[in-house]
């Protein structure tokens, strides 16, 4: 059995956002998925609540960031990447002397292309922002855990999930089996491609996690819920479960 990681699911609510640390347990090195950098609608104001309480559980666990992970460019949310970058490279640096770097998905620029264009965005803007651009299918070490960087468009053309050990954090690809999918309606999406996404990771063994990037609990299940498995998502997926085809 490959070597599995340390799981940490964190719950930011108001945007109902999992934000996950994954670490090695031998090496303590570790990685950041989809942090939320805090903004309050009402007063307009950012905040790193969120941020610095990832911080403190990694300075508690001793871990080591090697990398801040976005599974795709997040319209519903702000990204805590660059602050957690420039507060880690300085934390880490008697230790390891390096800037975790912040990575995403190749295909990024698409999205940035698109919304240059209808934000009148000036494309100098957008370059330099990320440290690694993922290929489909690389590969990639945390520690001594191997992970891969899964192309999952449909919600976005540049989606990602990243499979670590038997777990993959699929981001906006899959909700919870009562909620389904994600919606598909942003520049670049597509619900064909949405629903090959579905099946490509409900193709996995059954008994592997699949980490969603949200959940939006309604009456009937009062907690958010991080996981479920491929087996649950093929017998109770609302939109992706085994009998549901392409053109539902």
């Amino acid at each position: 059995m490959a070597p599995q990681p340390i799981i940490h699911d964190i719950f930011e609510s108001k945007t109902g956002t999992w934000q996950y640390v994954v670490a090695d347990p031998v090496t303590k090195a570790a990685v950041i998925i989809d942090p939320v950098l805090d903004y309050d609608r009402t007063t307009q104001v950012i905040s790193t609540s969120s941020a610095d309480g990832l911080l403190s559980l990694i300075k508690t666990n001793g871990y080591t960031i090697s990398r801040v992970l976005e599974t795709h460019a997040h319209a519903d949310h702000l990204t805590a990447a660059s602050y957690l970058q420039n507060r880690l490279t300085r934390a880490q640096e008697p230790v390891q002397g390096y800037m975790p770097s912040i990575g995403i998905g190749k295909r990024i620029s698409q999205v940035q292309d698109l919304f240059s264009q209808r934000y009148g965005v000036p494309s100098e803007e957008t370059q330099g922002v990320f440290d690694k651009l993922f290929n489909d299918d690389e590969e990639f070490a945390i520690g001594d855990l191997r992970a891969t960087a899964l192309h999952l468009p449909g919600h976005t053309p540049d989606h990602l999930g990243y499979k670590i050990g038997d777990n993959v954090f699929c981001g906006d690809s899959l909700f919870h089996v009562d909620i389904g999918t994600a919606r598909c309606d942003f520049p670049g999406g597509s619900a064909n491609n949405l629903f090959h996404s579905g099946r490509r990771l409900l193709s996995l063994p059954d008994h592997v996690k699949l980490w969603t990037g949200h959940d939006y609990p309604p009456k009937d299940r009062a907690q958010p819920v991080a996981w479920m498995t491929v087996r649950d998502h093929k017998k109770h997926n609302i939109h992706l479960r085994d009998s549901i085809t392409e053109e539902e």
